[in-house]
């Protein structure tokens, strides 16, 4: 299921890479992986794909965390990733509060579109795999395959999208995109 010339999938965070916790990840303390994740991310890599996450933070807008600690907590993501044998290429995050109509806060498209124009993929063979009907309306209004994980919200919001395909996690989303053998 490569898409093309340039292999992009774009990942959510929160209940994607990360456990999505009932405030949000607001310190590096709190910070705990899905247990799939890494490995998973490292199959991407190992396949020649490029990983993004395009992520909502809207805790630094609304002033509960710092955009220095997000960073902190990003840097131990790719940690985490690199010591698996991943890359994340990318990060594309949002900041501000959903009042503020910021056409990068998925669900709208901007964070999946200035991925595209980093990367130059065709968003109509690009995955973004998320765990949120969000994730699923971002995806599509970019013109991107929506993928979802049920970690996270991800079994709620299948269970809203029948018609969008849901697997267990991030390892599983890898095996549909990449195969089994690689």
């Amino acid at each position: 299921m490569s898409n093309g010339p340039v292999a992009v999938v774009l990942l959510d965070r929160d209940g994607v890479i990360n456990v999505d916790l009932p405030t949000g990840v607001l310190r590096l303390a709190d910070l705990c992986l899905e247990p799939a994740a890494p490995a998973a991310i490292a199959r991407f890599t190992a396949a020649g794909w490029r990983v993004a996450v395009c992520t909502n933070q809207a805790c630094v807008g609304r002033g509960e965390v710092s955009a220095e600690e997000i960073a902190r907590i990003h840097a131990a993501i790719e940690a985490a990733v690199t010591a698996a044998g991943g890359r994340i290429d990318a990060w594309f995050v949002c900041t501000h509060r959903s009042e503020d109509r910021c056409p990068c806060r998925k669900p709208e498209p901007g964070l999946l579109l200035q991925a595209r124009d980093r990367f130059g993929f065709d968003p109509a063979t690009t995955w973004f795999v998320g765990d949120a009907e969000r994730d699923v309306e971002a995806a599509e209004a970019a013109g991107c395959q929506p993928l979802l994980v049920r970690t996270g919200k991800g079994r709620a919001a299948s269970a809203a999208c029948p018609d969008i395909p849901a697997v267990d996690d991030l390892a599983a989303a890898a095996t549909l995109l990449l195969g089994p053998d690689r």
